[in-house]
């Protein structure tokens, strides 16, 4: 299991439509979720920034790899280039912070 980190940046007054779509989580991206290994997984919301928290099994990249396959995670994406400003650096990596320590 890897845990990871994310950052999501949001366009000004899509905040309401960001919470709302994910208070209606589509079932078969709920299920897509799972499928793919993406386990414990939170968003915390302040204002535009949004920090996701999850745990992969058996890592980060089986579990994105898995995940981007899925026809749901292209409809997920696709429904939301009017809400999320920023996900990936300049490279089109997720922007994430290094876990650098940990305690159970």
């Amino acid at each position: 299991m890897e845990r990871l980190l994310f950052f999501i940046y949001l366009f000004e007054g899509k905040e309401a439509e960001y919470d709302k779509r994910h208070d209606e989580l589509w079932p078969d991206m709920k299920q897509a979720l799972t499928d793919s290994g993406w386990t414990n997984y939170t968003l915390f919301r302040n204002g535009t920034t949004v920090v996701g928290y999850c745990e992969a099994v058996p890592d980060v990249a089986t579990a994105a790899k898995k995940m981007g396959a899925t026809e749901v995670n292209a409809r997920w994406q696709e429904s939301f280039k009017d809400i999320i400003r920023n996900i990936t650096d300049r490279n089109g990596n997720l922007l994430t912070y290094r876990e650098m320590w940990h305690h159970d």
